[in-house]
């Protein structure tokens, strides 16, 4: 993946802003010329009511509220309930071709919104190769009722969740959190700096320090670069903020090691949201619940973290698995058991094995 492209791509969540703003120009332009030319009551067609409710189901109601112009939310929505009941409905007696199959429409509509550059003749070639002898134009048909634009149309852009789904197995995201921690020269904040897989979601800590120095940087870049046990000897990126602790130098030994950095716009946490929801469950395990005594007590909290984070704690992103499980098999047989980390804080239940 070209980093250039890849910059590209993350510019344009900064530019969001700007583009809601137009968006809000032109919903208020279209206010402006419906009082002037549109009349009471607008006369829409099936094929028109079609197109606005496929399009309406995909965006959330109150977002909906705020953009709707030429229809109410509800009024979307009960067109679309409308649009599946009649997809259900063999009450009445058709003359002419008989209707394409419900399964067969409903894959035709899943290859083309899983490949966003299918076109009728890819999509006709998949179907083909799973029985299904189906025409271009029954294709056509059938995604134009699904609100769903050729492939020209179709392919063009692709959302940050497409890039990451597509890339993750060799990116990684890093940032840091801070901490405050009581010492003998009184309360010190520290600097926690932690590398998260995008795919697997394996957490590493890689440095606690007071003060991130250019060469404590520098040592961390060659310990995550290490071609032996580097954390991140295999991936090809890392995505990162715009903090002056990623200085030229911590990015030079990247590129060294084989691992493109590229920072993220300004203002962009959504960008690199993955490390931040791992900030967020850090605070919600250990750091908003403990007070740390010494630097000594902090590190011992935070690789209790780790190991339960990467080894005992299920994972909803990646359908409720561990990371990286103790017992390679799950059994329904033995004494239930708990291992219990940090007093209590984070628990663990397993079975032995007989």
């Amino acid at each position: 993946m070209d980093p250039s492209r890849f910059i590209l791509i993350c510019l344009a969540g900064w530019i969001n802003r700007e583009q809601q703003s137009a968006m809000e120009y032109l919903r208020e332009e279209i206010r402006v010329i419906k009082e002037h030319v549109v009349p009471k009551r607008l006369r829409f067609t099936d094929e028109q009511r079609r197109r606005l409710a496929a399009k309406a189901k995909r965006v959330k109601f109150g977002r909906l509220k705020e953009i709707s112009n030429l229809a109410t939310p509800q009024t979307l929505l009960d067109w679309f309930r409308r649009l599946v009941g009649a997809k259900y409905d063999s009450s009445e007696k058709r003359i002419g071709r008989p209707r394409t199959k419900v399964d067969i429409a409903e894959l035709i509509v899943r290859f083309a919104t899983e490949n966003r550059h299918w076109g009728y003749g890819s999509i006709e070639g998949a179907l083909l190769h799973l029985g299904h002898d189906v025409s271009r134009t029954t294709i056509a048909r059938v995604l134009k009722k699904a609100g769903i634009e050729p492939a020209p149309l179709r392919k063009k852009g692709m959302t940050w969740a497409e890039f990451l789904e597509s890339h993750w197995s060799v990116m990684a995201a890093t940032d840091f959190f801070t901490t405050e921690v009581w010492t003998t020269r009184g309360l010190i904040r520290y600097h926690v700096l932690f590398v998260i897989r995008l795919a697997t979601r394996e957490v590493k800590i890689v440095g606690i320090v007071p003060e991130a120095s250019d060469d404590w940087m520098k040592q961390i870049a060659r310990n995550m670069t290490d071609c032996v046990d580097g954390f991140l000897k295999d991936l090809k990126y890392l995505i990162h903020d715009r903090g002056t602790h990623f200085s030229k130098a911590f990015k030079m030994i990247f590129d060294g090691g084989g691992v493109k950095t590229v920072r993220l716009p300004r203002r962009s946490p959504n960008l690199n949201s993955f490390a931040e929801r791992w900030v967020r469950t850090a605070n919600e395990l250990c750091i908003n619940r403990m007070k740390f005594f010494g630097e000594g007590s902090l590190r011992r909290a935070l690789t209790e973290v780790e190991i339960f984070y990467n080894q005992e704690r299920s994972h909803q992103g990646i359908g409720n698995k561990i990371i990286r499980p103790e017992f390679s098999e799950l059994t329904t047989d033995g004494e239930l058991e708990r291992r219990s980390r940090l007093g209590g804080l984070m628990n663990y239940y397993y079975r032995k094995a007989a």
